[in-house]
């Protein structure tokens, strides 16, 4: 049976509630951090694709010598335009 005494109900003291109390909102102030950063990633949106200029693809496509530098001149002038 807890009864009073020296050092308050139960023997902890006022002062031992109250760092038992810090300590517990530490504890969930940590765990409510954790659960906020967890979702807050799970939301972030899709990476958009990266579309591709044109010209890029133009010059990709003569690097990798699937057209001639005739074909890529001509395409090349058709884009300008």
């Amino acid at each position: 049976m807890m009864m009073w005494g020296p050092y308050g109900w139960g023997g902890m003291g006022v002062w031992g509630w109250i760092w038992m109390l810090i300590n517990a909102l530490i504890w969930i102030g940590i765990l409510a951090g954790i659960v906020a950063l967890v979702v807050r990633l799970l939301q972030q949106p899709a990476a958009k694709p990266r579309v591709e200029a044109p010209m890029d693809i133009l010059k990709r496509r003569y690097a990798t010598g699937e057209i001639s530098k005739e074909e890529f001149e001509r395409m090349k002038a058709e884009i300008k335009d």
